[in-house]
């Protein structure tokens, strides 16, 4: 955190004389390929990106719990509640909540602390903001309590407390990206049994950008759950724990649509995720730009979760001889674009494409990786 940021968390720290005790960190990812599999015990390849969530705290000896936000409204917004009284009020201090909540279920001896918080994620960016930050707070808690937790088990607790508290239905794919992933490797998981493998980028050859279209989403309001709802109908349709299951596309044309459609674009998903690891494998980058534009019109035909200003992304992208592949990343509804193209390119197209797309929508868009040289 520079300067600017750290500002306002000296006048919090101040309030209640306090300095941090334990400080902990965790990434945003962006989804290669591999999107609504997480859900159905599939495969899914993300990566980390520069932007983190960070966190800040010292211990208290009493139960009463003070939060600072840097990130809501332009001076932050500060909340205070007590350890036992948790409950869901649809507001930021939800996740904060519910982590507390969980620990004290789960018979981990945490006390009162105070806390401060900031990211440079951009919410409702489909970039895993919300998986980031509570990561980032079980990691600094595990330090500061001297929690036994293991990194899988802080994201299967991180999924948990979006389940169970703040009412999202998301996999597991952002909370093992954010607690597992890093920078110049994608990490392979399958979902179902959580095995994984560190899979390295071609950087030499290749440049990944990412880009936000301004078309905020949210995955406790979207349609998210929706596509969840749809997933489990189509299970039962098709006589199946889960669509991991179905592995000949043929089967899903004996139900009817919606639900067709979705497990249509979930099971070719899967098919596309194995096969984008064997082409970076091979560093066959033709291959893996194809697949990204499949799983793009996949999620855009069959599961229906992109938007026009993402599909406008994506074509403003593709126009340009130097890209592969690009596609939306994250839950859809909105978000940003992922893309890769030829290496130390990728700051020049990301530029023309933004150009491009704020005179033809009334959006802005924000280039986050590559990240801009200061």
């Amino acid at each position: 955190m520079d300067d600017t940021t750290t500002r306002p968390f000296r006048q919090f720290y101040k309030a209640y004389g306090m300095a941090p005790s334990a400080k902990g960190e965790a990434p945003g990812r962006v989804n290669l390929i591999g999107e609504h599999t997480d859900y159905n015990d599939g495969f899914v390849l993300p990566t980390a990106i520069p932007q983190k969530t960070f966190i800040e705290i010292s211990r208290r000896s009493d139960d009463q719990v003070h939060l600072f936000s840097s990130d809501i409204g332009p001076d932050g917004e500060q909340h205070s509640y007590r350890l036992g009284s948790e409950r869901p009020l649809h507001r930021w201090f939800d996740y904060f909540q519910g982590v507390t909540w969980l620990l004290r279920q789960k018979g981990f001896a945490i006390s009162g602390f105070n806390l401060v918080a900031h990211s440079d994620i951009p919410m409702g960016a489909g970039l895993s903001s919300s998986a980031a930050l509570l990561v980032a707070l079980f990691r600094t808690f595990r330090d500061q309590f001297q929690l036994e937790l293991s990194d899988v088990e802080i994201a299967l607790m991180s999924q948990d407390v979006e389940n169970n508290f703040v009412g999202a239905h998301v996999g597991i794919m952002d909370q093992m990206a954010s607690s597992l992933a890093d920078r110049g490797t994608a990490l392979f998981l399958d979902t179902q049994s959580l095995n994984f493998e560190r899979i390295g980028l071609p950087d030499n050859d290749v440049d990944i950008f990412v880009i936000n279209s301004g078309v905020k989403h949210s995955h406790s309001t979207s349609g998210y759950n929706t596509r969840r709802r749809e997933c489990e109908e189509a299970c039962r349709l098709l006589g199946v724990k889960s669509l991991r299951s179905v592995e000949n596309l043929e089967d899903v044309l004996k139900i009817a649509d919606p639900f067709r459609s979705r497990a249509r674009h979930v099971v070719s998903e899967n098919l596309r995720v194995i096969d984008a690891v064997k082409a970076i494998e091979e560093r066959d980058l033709v291959t893996l730009g194809r697949l990204m534009i499949e799983s793009h019109a996949s999620m855009r035909d069959d599961y229906k979760i992109s938007v026009p200003e993402i599909d406008l992304l994506v074509k403003i992208a593709l126009s340009h001889v130097e890209v592969y592949g690009a596609r939306l990343t994250g839950g859809g509804f909105g978000g940003s674009i992922v893309g890769i193209c030829q290496h130390g390119t990728a700051r020049r197209i990301c530029e023309a494409i933004a150009d491009r797309y704020q005179r033809e929508t009334e959006y802005h868009a924000t280039i986050l990786v590559p990240e801009a040289v200061h």
